[in-house]
């Protein structure tokens, strides 16, 4: 399990060098990782490029159907209700995160989406895989982000 979190943070990696937040998500299928995603909202200019979107969009791609029976989700930061509703449209079975997000995260945090009973699909959630790196992460990218716009404020 470590292996396919540390794949999700390399990917994080990769959006925090384009000045992206450091997300990243990497979907599983038999054992084998079958897609990748990080945050390109900013790089792009789409509000819906999250990490956890474009992995869904490739790993459908890939296997040639919407439905992604027998994969699972490992994701550095919990996902927002956008990237929570297509985890459960998606039919991934299981949801690794590594850290939560008590402001916007919707998959136990302000809502709990994928486990809502009133929805056709359930979505099991397992919580804290490599939750200090992935939180530190996070903590890094946003101390660097107030520290350049400190010094630019002082300019």
């Amino acid at each position: 399990m470590r292996k396919y979190m540390q794949a999700a943070l390399e990917e994080a990696k990769k959006a925090a060098q384009l000045g992206e937040v450091p997300v990243g998500a990497v979907i599983v299928r038999d054992g084998e990782i079958i897609s990748r995603g990080h945050n390109e909202v900013e790089t792009r200019k789409d509000p819906t490029a999250h990490a956890e979107i474009l992995a869904i969009r490739s790993a459908a791609e890939k296997l040639g159907g919407w439905r992604l029976i027998g994969c699972q989700m490992f994701v550095t930061t919990e996902p927002c209700s956008m990237c929570a509703g297509a985890i459960v449209w998606s039919r991934i079975e299981k949801l690794h995160i590594g850290t939560m997000d008590p402001k916007s995260g919707a998959c136990g945090s302000v809502f709990n989406i994928p486990q809502e009973s009133r929805l056709n699909h359930f979505t099991e959630i397992e919580y804290g895989l490599m939750q200090e790196e992935c939180s530190c992460i996070m903590k890094d990218f946003f101390k660097q982000l107030r520290k350049k716009k400190s010094e630019e404020k002082q300019q």
